[in-house]
């Protein structure tokens, strides 16, 4: 079937599967690769993007189910050359060291401070922990270091 799909701003009218996962669509159709494959069961949060600017694991829900959505995947998040604060913050922290998790945790931290533009260190470790962002190698204190700087950085 034909649908369209409003990823990063623009629209995709593509060819899917019944069964094709937005992850699927995002990744294999429309080569935005920045979000990963992780369990396939929404649990681990690597394939999480924005839908409507609230976190969602793209992996569980078909892309049909999302027409009418605005998606905001890690490759929309930078404007005219400069990284989200987010992104920013998570470089200068170092706050990745396999990559793997990172794009996802970025997305859900900016859904994070859209929500709540100057979270506690607290809020922030209970908003992580509620959307189940998984970081295998364990680098959850300099995650939570790069999104209190974003949140400083906001005006």
């Amino acid at each position: 079937m034909r649908i369209a799909l409003r990823v990063n701003g623009a629209t995709h009218e593509v060819e899917v599967a019944p069964g094709d996962t937005l992850l699927t669509v995002l990744r294999d159709t429309l080569d935005l690769t920045g979000t990963k494959y992780g369990c396939g069961e929404g649990q681990c949060g690597a394939c999480t993007v924005l839908a409507d600017g609230q976190p969602l694991k793209s992996c569980q829900p078909k892309a049909s189910q999302l027409q009418g959505r605005a998606i905001t995947t890690i490759e929309g998040l930078e404007r005219q050359g400069r990284l989200h604060p987010v992104q920013a913050a998570f470089l200068e922290h170092e706050a990745f060291q396999c990559g793997y998790c990172t794009s996802g945790m970025i997305m859900a931290g900016v859904a994070l401070l859209n929500a709540t533009p100057h979270p506690t260190a607290d809020a922030i470790v209970a908003a992580m922990d509620k959307n189940r962002n998984v970081c295998r190698c364990g680098t959850y204190p300099r995650i939570a270091a790069a999104l209190q700087d974003a949140a400083h950085a906001n005006p």
